[in-house]
C-alpha cells in the first residue's frame, strides 16, 4: 500500500528542512559535475568520437565514484538521495513527506543545472552532451530500460539504507549505491544512455536547449523509482512485525 504523506509547510521549512534542501543542492553539483564532466573531458580527448568500450567504463566509474562520494556527504544530513527518483521512490514507502519531496527535488534539479553551466563556463563553452536513445531503440525500449535499471538503484537504496533492518549494512549504503549506478551505466549506456536520474539528465537539457528525449529519463526513472518503493517499502519493510515479549527472545 502506497504510504504518501503530505506533510506541513512549518516541518518543511524548518531549519532542519532548509539545511537538506541546501546539502541536496551541494551533493547533486559535485556528482553532475562529475558524471557529465567525464564525458564531456572523454569528447575533448577523443576529439568527438564515438563512445567506445573505454570511454563507457570511464564514465561508469566516474558517475560511480561520483556517487559514492555525493551520498556519503549529504547521508547524514540530507539523506543523500540526489535524484528525483530516488526521492519519489522514499515517498512512496512513507519514507520522505510530499512536500519536503518537492523541495529535495527543486534543490537536486538546481543544482544539476548550475553544474552543467558551470561546466560550459570552465570548458569554454564545449557542448553539454545530453541523454538519447541510441540508433535502433524506441523511446518506448528507453523507458522500459531506465524502469529496470532505476527500479534497481531505488531497490539498492532501500536494502542498505532505509530498511530499519539494515544494521551495519548502512555502512555501506553509500559503496552499494555508486556500484549499482556504474554498473547500470555499462548494461544501459549504449542503449538508453543509463541515466536513472531525472535530475541528472534536466541538467545537461537545459543547458544545451535540447529536451527532444527528456520526457524519457522522467518516465521511466520515476516508475522504475515508485516500483521499487512500492515493493521493499510495503512487501518487505511493513511486514516487519516485533518480536514477542518472552524470555524466549531475551
Amino acid at each position: 500500500m502506497v504510504k504518501l504523506a503530505l506533510g506541513s509547510f512549518g516541518d518543511s521549512f524548518s531549519v532542519g528542512s532548509l539545511k537538506s534542501y541546501l546539502a541536496e543542492f551541494i551533493a547533486t553539483l559535485l556528482f553532475v559535475f562529475a558524471g557529465v564532466g567525464s564525458a564531456i573531458a572523454f569528447s575533448k580527448l577523443t576529439t568527438d568520437a564515438a563512445l567506445d568500450p573505454a570511454g563507457l567504463v570511464a564514465v561508469a566509474l566516474a558517475h560511480a565514484f561520483a556517487l559514492f562520494v555525493g551520498v556519503s556527504i549529504a547521508a547524514n544530513i540530507s539523506g543523500g538521495h540526489l535524484n528525483p527518483a530516488v526521492t519519489f521512490g522514499l515517498a512512496i514507502g512513507g519514507n520522505i513527506t510530499i512536500l519536503t519531496g518537492i523541495f529535495y527535488w527543486i534543490a537536486q534539479l538546481l543544482g544539476s543545472i548550475v553544474a552543467c553551466f558551470l561546466l560550459k563556463f570552465v570548458t569554454g563553452g564545449l557542448a553539454v552532451p545530453t541523454h538519447g536513445v541510441s540508433a535502433g531503440v524506441s523511446a518506448i525500449g528507453g523507458v522500459v530500460m531506465e524502469i529496470i535499471i532505476t527500479f534497481a538503484l531505488v531497490y539498492t537504496v532501500y536494502a542498505t539504507a532505509a530498511d530499519p533492518k539494515k544494521g551495519s549494512l548502512g555502512t555501506i549504503a553509500p559503496i552499494a549505491i555508486g556500484f549499482i549506478v556504474g554498473a547500470n551505466i555499462l548494461a544501459a549506456g549504449p542503449f538508453s544512455g543509463g541515466s536513472m536520474n531525472p535530475a541528472r539528465s534536466f541538467g545537461p537539457a537545459v543547458a544545451s536547449g535540447d529536451f527532444s528525449q527528456n520526457w524519457i529519463y522522467w518516465v521511466g526513472p520515476l516508475i522504475g523509482g515508485g516500483l521499487a518503493g512500492l515493493i521493499y517499502g510495503d512487501v518487505f519493510i511493513a511486514s516487519y512485525a516485533p518480536l514477542p515479549s518472552s524470555e524466549d527472545y531475551a
